[in-house]
């Protein structure tokens, strides 16, 4: 497990869809940077995952609701933009 003082050394916008971009848009709608961040809040090892796919599946809020996600793609053209990538 990483430690907990993990800060992003730089940011940078998406510019186009990937899979990557898939997952980081689920981790942000949730609230989180990426997958780093939201493992060391929430103290878990691994994230649900669709099998087919291996988008994100679930993910708990810091308020502990859940999202829960679609097999398919979520992240529109139009949101991609919006979709941070940090860099450690």
């Amino acid at each position: 497990m990483a430690s907990s003082d993990v800060k992003p050394k730089s940011i940078s916008r998406a510019k186009k869809w990937s899979e990557e971009i898939e997952n980081l848009y689920r981790f942000q709608q949730a609230g989180y940077r990426d997958e780093i961040e939201y493992k060391q809040v929430k103290q878990v090892s691994m994230v649900d995952r669709w099998p087919e796919t291996g988008y994100v599946k679930k993910l708990q809020r810091r308020d502990n609701t859940f999202y829960y996600y679609n097999k398919q793609r979520e992240c529109d053209d139009k949101e991609v933009h919006k979709v941070k990538i940090y860099a450690y």
